[in-house]
């Protein structure tokens, strides 16, 4: 049980190794290439494939937002730990809990 343990609490730390880091990156790529060929494969036409690069272009940009245009240029005094993170903040600029966001930033 301890081996549990120790491979546990591995894998729920931050990953600091920079080769390890450069791996992921490159396996987030690998499986993004390959989902995509996946779908283009099962529906070949311009229309699929338009629509697919629309999809990944705008997450890619609704990403950039969360993580870079609300910590630059809304509140940087907020650090964001994930997506849920962000949601989070969004949801209480809208309520009102946090009165100091800037609703006119992108």
């Amino acid at each position: 049980m301890p081996i549990l343990k120790r491979l546990a609490s591995r894998l729920s730390s931050d990953l600091t190794d920079v080769r390890l880091m450069y791996l992921k990156a490159g396996l987030f790529a690998l499986a993004g290439v390959a989902a995509s060929a996946a779908i283009v494969a099962q529906n070949p036409d311009l229309t699929t494939v338009f629509l697919l690069a629309v999809s990944i272009w705008s997450f890619c940009r609704l990403y950039y937002f969360f993580f870079y245009v609300i910590e630059k240029y809304i509140d940087p005094s907020y650090r964001f730990a994930g997506l849920s993170s962000a949601v989070r903040f969004l949801l209480a600029a809208r309520s009102g809990t946090r009165s100091h966001v800037d609703a006119d930033a992108e």
